[in-house]
């Protein structure tokens, strides 16, 4: 029997080798367990699944185990996407299980155990199911399944938190690749029913994913750069569950999620008198941090990952809280990443601000002072006890080529703040392999140049 951990976003192995019956069994009964020592029978389990490979079968395989320890089970009777599934949960106080592997390739799988807060589980709730796993679950002959569909009270709530009628009277066109999404059907629905003109490629649902990752990075949405540079639209992308987005502003051109959540601080603040902080994690841009203080808005740092965001959502009165990943959330709405949502409300603000996005860009780099760079490297070493020396020596170290670290924060791993008050340096270990990512940002492409060329150095012996 192979291990199943659960990570920063659930278990994820390979389908048929290591994610099989015997495994989602394990798997499954450590959750009921979970469910039924905290809760009792009487919590709902909502179970979902996006279009990867036998997603389905394994979601009704979970729900039926589910059935026999006594829990009511809704299973989704088609493709949905995470933040509705999550949503759900919220909505019916209830747990829920999501089959899915995100945006990793198309032989992956995973379980995403989702609490009735509606966010990411904490790390006590997967730690608890971990060590419940191949301990004795009750049998009870009281459980049920129903098969249920969850887009109906989500796309409700959607139209309480974004103003339609401000968008359709600005006529702005869109531009969408699905990348074969779980998310794409729902919310292209949610365009036409709004009179919002689009148009959409790779809506269907493919187990491949076309011979892509479905994951929106820039260097998978050539396709889509192009076609709103000939359009002159705005373009958007969700990965394969729908929490994650891409946008592609009017020049094509690919904006970040930093840019973004920017945007959306200045729109929902100013346009929407929304008041509250920013969350964002440790390797989220200086950017942020800048623009935040000029909008007169308290920022919240998390370390990396949106179970922290989330918790921090749950814990603050937020305007905004989001990762440098693309994955963001709003005031009102769950503590969970929603690529539906983000693509909504950025298409409002465009609407509301009467500019484009390139615009809106440009104006946050000018408040800043700058346009920040970012690039990440990832440094394989040969072991954990090489890396842990790596790591020292950023400790240890007070200055990275010529410039002086004038602090250092442990948040996540150790990030370097550079005398220069542009530059920065984020220094973080893998959980799953001897592994270094380093973030590096600065002002310029010369000085990320001068950073990585002095990382290297002070990594040589």
């Amino acid at each position: 029997m192979s291990e199943i951990k659960f990570g920063t976003d659930g278990w994820r192995a390979i389908t048929d080798k290591d994610f099989n019956d015997e495994n989602v069994t394990r798997a499954t009964k450590a959750i009921a367990k979970y469910i039924i020592d905290n809760f009792g029978t009487e919590k709902k389990v909502l179970i979902g699944y996006d279009a990867r490979r036998k997603a389905d079968y394994f979601a009704k395989l979970s729900a039926d185990l589910l059935k026999n320890t006594g829990l009511k089970v809704l299973l989704s009777e088609k493709v949905v996407a995470t933040p509705v599934l999550a949503f759900s949960a919220q909505e019916l106080n209830a747990c829920a299980i999501m089959f899915t592997a995100s945006h990793n390739p198309p032989e992956y799988l995973g379980m995403k155990f989702i609490p009735d807060y509606a966010g990411p589980a904490t790390t006590e709730i997967t730690n608890e199911i971990v060590l419940n796993i191949d301990k004795p679950c009750p049998h009870n002959n009281g459980g049920s399944v129903e098969l249920y569909s969850f887009d109906e009270p989500y796309t409700a709530h959607i139209e309480n938190l974004i103003d339609f009628a401000k968008i359709e009277k600005a006529g702005i066109k869109v531009n969408y690749d699905a990348l074969h999404s779980a998310a794409g059907k729902l919310f292209t629905c949610i365009l036409k029913k709004h009179n919002i003109e689009f148009e959409a490629e790779n809506l269907d649902y493919d187990e491949n994913f076309g011979g892509k990752l479905p994951e929106p990075a820039e260097r998978f949405l050539g396709e889509l750069k192009q076609k709103c540079k000939t359009t002159g639209n705005i373009g958007f992308s969700n990965d394969g569950d729908g929490d994650r987005f891409a946008l592609i502003d009017e020049n094509g051109n690919f904006t970040s999620a930093n840019e973004v959540i920017a945007i959306l601080l200045k729109h929902l603040k100013e346009n929407k008198n929304i008041g509250g902080k920013l969350v964002k994690t440790v390797a989220g841009s200086r950017m942020l941090d800048i623009f935040a203080e000029k909008l007169n808005v308290d920022v919240v740092e998390t370390p990396v990952g949106f179970k922290w965001v989330g918790k921090a959502m749950r814990e603050n009165e937020i305007i905004i809280g989001g990762e440098e990943s693309g994955g963001l959330s709003i005031h009102g709405h769950i503590p969970e990443k929603d690529g539906i949502l983000a693509n909504l409300l950025i298409i409002e603000a465009k609407a509301y601000f009467k500019k484009q996005i390139a615009e809106l860009r440009e104006r946050i780099m000018y408040k800043v002072g700058c346009k920040f760079i970012n690039k990440r490297n990832d440094l394989k070493l040969q072991n954990d006890d090489i890396v842990n020396a790596a790591m020292k020596k950023f400790q240890e170290t007070e200055k990275i080529g010529k410039y002086t670290i004038f602090l250092k924060n442990y948040a996540d791993g150790i990030k370097l703040y550079l005398n220069d008050k542009r530059s920065c340096i984020l220094i973080r270990k893998s959980g799953t392999e001897p592994l270094l990512r380093i973030y590096f940002e600065s002002d310029s492409e010369n000085k990320i140049q001068e950073l990585q060329a002095a990382v290297d150095e002070l990594l040589k012996d």
